[in-house]
């Protein structure tokens, strides 16, 4: 059982689970905010790492030439420095842009099936801290090369691939956090809720980034880096991974007679730790093993779930890397009026996760909610590549649609369908599956989030409908790999007691 953190010891006299419940939703939420607070600065600092130099460089030429007057040529300006960071400063500064977001989903793709499998053998909360702080660590490096005047190329993506295994440390933690505490009745509702984390995070690190972008890029990445490590630590002291840790601390507080010769006497003889005591014993002489990465794939529905989100996150994240500009093009306005607009779609994302979350609670059904969702965001995609010309009202509206019916089911499987497979009743009561099942979920659509951007950036040289023909295709696939569990979904509906089995414990 693991330890629990010395902070809670403060709190030891609040014995009502629901303050607990509400406390770890915070904390989990603000914990795995940070992780997106530190991933959004790369997104608005790219703008600064490469400008439009074209005026710079007319004047730098003319300078140089000395005018035909007979005279020395004057010193060539660095152009470079005072307009692109180096080496983002040549032709191909897209590829190099690219190569560093590749670079960062690429390890994490890798990094989240390694994550779950160590997650499951050490503390949680030792796991999430170490994970935290050295992703602070690695942030603060990126912005320190603006510090130092660091211009390889290989430093950023080092920086990058070392962040991005790092913080595959936080998805498979702060999950297996909330489904420990939160059983199945509400799960959908609540953590739909506990999601839009992920847009906090965008919206405070867009915030933060833009503050410092133009003066010093540097404390763009500095700051958020502190904020994660700072935060690091308060996960050490106050995160409790299970109720169950709860108990060792009372038990901590009435120990058996033979340890507490000293205080015996001072407690009434009916106070004695007795009744305690055979609970803690028989929970850590039964304490079951970790699972392994094929018993985890062997659970029900497991591989499915996971497939569906490598095509539900492809899509999620090409909307994420590519709207803002696709929006600058149909729409025809300007970055910044892009980037505001395209932050309706994690509006209708933070909605469309919390309805999706209350429609699977309501049927009972994980898989069939998603299928439904899939089958409606398909034709909403094609409709949002057709309505550029119709001004601004309709696109305000489907950018809240496509954004509600495609984060529905990826935030449904990231979070409650994780949950609910990690706590299977195949697994015979050992919870300690659920950070290796989140992570194989989630490292599969990690993939996915790797893909999508790059597919997008060479079928969009041939037209946006090429792109938009590519995400309804994997808006269709993924809706095909749950039909067998929808079918399984349907056939028990007429048992109630036994109508939803990925939810059983």
């Amino acid at each position: 059982m693991a330890a629990v953190p010395p902070g809670i010891r403060l709190l030891v006299s609040f014995e009502r689970d629901q303050w607990y419940k509400a406390f770890t939703f915070i904390l989990t939420f603000l914990l795995y905010t940070c992780f997106h607070l530190t991933r959004k600065p790369i997104s608005i600092v790219k703008s600064e790492l490469h400008k439009n130099c074209t005026s710079i460089s007319e004047i730098a030429t003319m300078v140089s030439g000395g005018g035909g007057d007979g005279l020395q040529p004057s010193p060539p300006l660095h152009v470079d420095m005072d307009c692109s960071w180096k080496p983002f400063d040549k032709k191909n500064y897209k590829q190099l842009l690219g190569a560093m977001d590749y670079s960062f989903l690429c390890a994490y793709a890798v990094g989240m099936f390694l994550s779950g499998i160590i997650g499951e053998r050490i503390p949680i909360r030792l796991f999430l801290t170490v994970g935290m702080l050295a992703s602070g660590l690695f942030t603060c490096l990126f912005g320190l090369g603006y510090v130092y005047n660091i211009h390889s190329l290989a430093f950023y993506l080092i920086v990058q691939v070392a962040n991005g295994l790092i913080q595959t440390s936080g998805w498979p933690s702060v999950v297996t956090c909330i489904g420990n505490w939160f059983g199945k009745g509400r799960r959908g509702l609540i953590m739909g809720l506990w999601n839009s984390h992920t847009s906090v995070g965008n919206i405070l690190g867009s915030l933060i980034a833009g503050y410092w972008v133009s003066t010093n890029w540097g404390l763009s990445f500095i700051v958020p880096g502190l904020i994660m490590a700072a935060m690091g630590v308060v996960c050490f002291f106050f995160l409790i991974e299970h109720p169950n840790d709860l108990k060792s601390l009372y038990s901590q507080k009435s120990t058996p007679d033979k340890t507490c010769y000293d205080t015996e006497m001072l407690l009434p003889r009916d106070t004695v730790c007795i009744p305690v005591q055979p609970v803690v014993v028989v929970k850590r002489e039964s304490e079951p093993t970790p699972i392994s990465f094929m018993g985890a794939l062997r659970i029900p529905g497991v591989v499915e779930f996971s497939l569906c989100l490598l095509f539900a996150k492809l899509v999620n994240y090409t909307f994420l890397f590519w709207l803002p500009l696709y929006i600058t093009k149909a729409a025809h306005l300007d970055a910044k009026k892009a980037g505001d607009l395209s932050t309706l779609f994690d509006v209708g994302g933070i909605v469309g996760g919390i309805l999706a979350g209350v429609i699977s609670d309501k049927l009972g059904k994980r898989a069939t909610t998603c299928v439904i969702m899939l089958l409606l965001a398909a034709p909403t995609l094609y409709g949002f590549s057709m309505i550029s010309g119709f001004g601004m009202g309709p696109i305000v509206g489907m950018l809240l649609v496509c954004g509600g019916l495609v984060n529905g089911p990826y935030a449904l499987i990231t979070t409650a369908v994780s949950a609910d497979l990690g706590t299977h009743k195949s697994l015979k009561g050992n919870a300690r599956a659920l950070s290796t099942v989140t992570a194989i979920i989630d490292g599969t659509g990690s993939i996915g989030a790797a893909l999508g951007p790059l597919l997008a950036g060479l079928l969009s040289a041939w037209g946006w409908d090429q792109v938009f023909y590519m995400l309804m295709l994997a808006d269709f696939l993924a809706m095909l790999l749950l039909l067998r569990l929808v079918v399984k979904e349907l056939s028990k509906t007429s048992r109630p007691s036994s109508s939803v089995e990925l939810k059983e414990h």
